[in-house]
């Protein structure tokens, strides 16, 4: 199996835990975990009525992948008039957000995170230069001479 397969698998498998389906066929089905989150959706909403919501986010490929789940969940992103373009808002019920969105959130980010550090470091080994190690840190010296003008 190549890497992105891999990263693929490894991401629903995220998404399935996240929909706390009970039966072990449900975890291995797409459709049934789309309708479980759906359920959860439903039943946050009841308790806690969706309101507008601000996730700031660090980066463009954190916001492409929190938008694309607002969007699976059906869930309508947007952003108000000059807010960044790192800033997504959706109408949520804070319950599916501190239960379900942001936990699956920052669980899948992680693993695509880990993902495309691991192939910007082969790339740049592979064209740049092989010593991939992190920089030196060393103590300050005493002073550092100043060059007059």
């Amino acid at each position: 199996m190549d890497d992105l397969q891999q990263l693929i698998d490894k991401l629903q498998r995220v998404e399935a835990l996240h929909a706390r389906t009970c039966f072990e066929g449900e975890r291995n089905a797409a459709a049934n975990v789309m309708e479980a989150i759906r359920r959860r959706i439903a039943d946050c909403e009841r308790v806690d009525a969706p309101t507008p919501y601000k996730f700031t986010l660090a980066d463009e490929w954190s916001r492409k992948l929190f938008v694309a789940l607002l969007r699976r969940y059906q869930i309508e992103p947007y952003r108000l008039y000059r807010q960044r373009h790192t800033t997504v808002m959706a109408r949520v019920s804070e319950r599916f957000v501190d239960e379900t969105l942001w936990p699956e959130f920052v669980e899948l980010s992680d693993v695509l995170k880990d993902y495309l550090n691991d192939v910007t470091d082969r790339v740049i080994r592979a064209a740049i230069h092989g010593d991939g190690s992190d920089i030196e840190t060393r103590d300050e010296p005493a002073a550092i001479p100043h060059v007059p003008k």
